[in-house]
């Protein structure tokens, strides 16, 4: 299945690149009932007329049919997928463009960078792997978590999706910590520890 390496007397996993992450088509189908509970209550959110940043993450892609319901909407995204989604509903949208991550169809780079430095926006919508119990949040992606620094500093409200599987899990590179963040959605009710350290809140 090319994930382990046989060695004398045992075998080791294979390291994978963050290019080769699981691919987006697979990751779509993790947590599906999660991600639809999170993007429901994501559209709270979201009103007429609102400027939005989506990073490249599959719980950002499932906030898109949710957009039909608004008006004069301007979405700003890192990933391909979410673009063309959004061109075939005919909402307005602005693609990053950069270098492509194949297996998530997500841009990263200076291009993406410079693109996302040049809007600010009414909201981001992001993901990552891992939240520690400690609030900070983790992926194995450095130049995704990059281009989501940056996304976050030019936003006015920073929501976090995190559905419960990525609770209490901590990946190679830090994003930030949730004191930074305005609220976080998740499909169930936090650990309690979690609520104290929300910069904005919770649903």
């Amino acid at each position: 299945m090319g994930k382990i390496i046989r060695t004398h007397g045992g075998a080791q996993l294979i390291q994978k690149s963050a290019d080769e992450k699981i691919p987006f088509f697979l990751r779509e189908q993790e947590q599906n009932d999660a991600k639809e509970i999170m993007a429901g209550k994501a559209a709270t959110f979201i009103r007429d007329g609102d400027i939005i940043m989506l990073d490249g993450s599959t719980s950002a892609y499932s906030i898109i049919p949710h957009l039909a319901a608004f008006k004069n909407l301007i979405v700003i995204t890192s990933s391909a997928k979410s673009s063309f989604l959004l061109g075939r509903m005919g909402i307005s949208n602005i693609c990053t463009g950069g270098r492509m991550i194949t297996r998530s169809l997500s841009y990263i780079g200076e291009e993406a960078e410079n693109t996302v430095r040049r809007y600010h926006t009414d909201l981001v919508f992001f993901s990552c792997r891992g939240l520690s119990m400690d609030g900070r949040l983790t992926d194995n992606s450095i130049e995704e978590n990059s281009l989501r620094k940056i996304m976050l500093r030019h936003a006015k409200k920073k929501v976090f999706l995190c559905d419960s599987s990525k609770l209490d899990h901590v990946y190679l590179n830090n994003l930030c910590h949730l004191s930074d963040v305005d609220e976080m959605i998740c499909e169930r009710m936090l650990p309690e520890r979690l609520y104290g350290l929300l910069g904005g809140g919770a649903k």
